[in-house]
C-alpha cells in the first residue's frame, strides 16, 4: 500500500488507535521565527508518534511547548506518556521547562535518552539546563510524575504495550542515538543529528536498521554545497539521506532537521531537487512541515 500523506492543521488529532507521526518542530540547531518560515516551521526538533493507542515523544525542542498545549486541551487525561530524547544538546529539549503537562500531579512521564556516558544521566543533562543563572528554577518545580530512564544506544525497548522501539547509535559530537518505531507490521524510523562518513556511506549497519522502512525521517540540514564548510558539525545532506534510503529501500523519505538558512523559498527549492533526484532511484521524497501527519 502506498504512504498516504495526511497534512492537518495545528488544532487536528492523531488517529488516537492508529500508526502516526505529526510534526510539531521541524527545524535544527534554532528556532526561526516570521513569515518567511512559515511553510515549513521555526521551531526546533519534535514528534508525536501514536502509535498502538500511545501517544511517544520524540524530542523536547521548541515544539515541545505548543504539543503540550494541545495535549492538555485534547485529552485523554492524566496523561501517562514515554518521551525519547535523541540526544541533549540545548535545541532538542530546550523546550522541557515549557511544557504544560509536566506541572499537572495527576500526569506521568518517563523520560529517555541513550546517548549518555557514565557519570553522565538523562536528568543531569535536564538539571544542568535548568540551573541558575541559566535558568530560574529546576525540575523540582514539575509536579508530574516523572521517570528518568537512561539505556545504551542499540537496545531495543519494549515497555509500550503493542511497540517495538529499536535504537541505534548516531554519529555525532556527544553521540546521540536513532529510533525505529514498529507498530502492527508498520514502521517509522527517525534518524536525526547524525553526520555521514565519507567514503564508509551508506552505512552497513545503519541500512539494515531502517530497511524497508515506510517512514524514513532524516538529518537533511545541508546541501552538497553547503557541507564541505559544515563538516564536523555532526549533520548531514539531503543526498547523503538519500543514498540511505535507496539502500534501503524505504518508502517515503523525509527532509527533516531543516537548517536555519533555509527559509520558504531555500527549502522549496532543496525540495524540488531532492524530488528529482529521488525518482532515479524510485524514492519518494518530502520535506517535513510544522503541523503535518504523516501516516504509513
Amino acid at each position: 500500500m502506498p504512504v498516504k500523506r495526511l497534512l492537518s492543521r495545528l488544532s487536528g488529532k492523531p488517529d488516537p488507535n492508529g500508526f502516526s507521526v505529526r510534526f510539531w518542530g521541524t527545524r535544527g540547531s534554532v528556532a526561526c521565527g516570521g513569515a518567511s518560515y512559515a511553510r515549513y516551521g521555526g521551531n526546533t526538533s519534535c514528534l508525536e508518534v501514536t502509535a498502538c493507542g500511545r501517544t511517544i515523544i520524540f524530542d523536547a525542542g521548541t515544539g515541545l511547548r505548543p504539543l503540550g498545549d494541545a495535549l492538555d486541551a485534547r485529552g485523554p487525561h492524566p496523561l501517562d506518556v514515554d518521551m525519547f530524547l535523541t540526544h541533549t544538546h540545548f535545541d532538542h529539549i530546550c523546550g522541557i521547562p515549557f511544557f504544560a503537562p509536566f506541572y499537572r500531579a495527576e500526569n506521568k512521564f518517563r523520560i529517555w535518552s541513550g546517548h549518555l556516558s557514565a557519570p553522565w544521566k538523562t536528568r543531569d543533562a535536564v538539571s544542568t539546563l535548568m540551573t541558575a543563572p541559566i535558568f530560574p528554577v529546576d525540575p523540582a518545580i514539575f509536579r508530574a510524575q516523572i521517570d528518568w530512564r537512561d539505556f545504551a544506544g542499540g537496545e531495543t525497548i519494549t515497555t509500550v504495550p503493542g511497540v517495538t522501539l529499536k535504537t541505534h547509535k548516531l554519529n555525532h559530537p556527544n553521540g546521540a542515538t536513532g529510533f525505529r518505531i514498529e507498530c502492527s507490521g508498520k514502521s517509522i524510523s527517525y534518524i536525526t543529528d547524525l553526520e555521514h562518513v565519507a567514503g564508509a556511506w551508506p552505512d552497513p549497519s545503519l541500512t539494515e536498521f531502517i530497511r524497508g522502512t515506510d517512514i524514513f525521517i532524516y538529518d537533511a540540514s545541508y546541501t552538497d554545497t553547503e557541507y564541505p564548510d559544515k563538516a564536523g558539525y555532526g549533520h548531514s545532506t539531503w543526498r547523503a539521506g538519500l543514498e540511505l534510503a535507496a539502500a534501503a529501500q524505504v518508502k517515503l523519505y523525509v527532509l527533516f532537521h531543516h537548517d536555519p538558512a533555509h527559509d520558504d523559498r531555500a527549502m522549496d527549492q532543496i525540495v524540488r531537487e531532492a524530488r528529482d533526484a529521488g525518482k532515479l532511484n524510485k524514492i519518494k521524497v518530502i520535506a517535513a512541515r510544522e503541523g503535518q501527519t504523516l501516516t504509513p
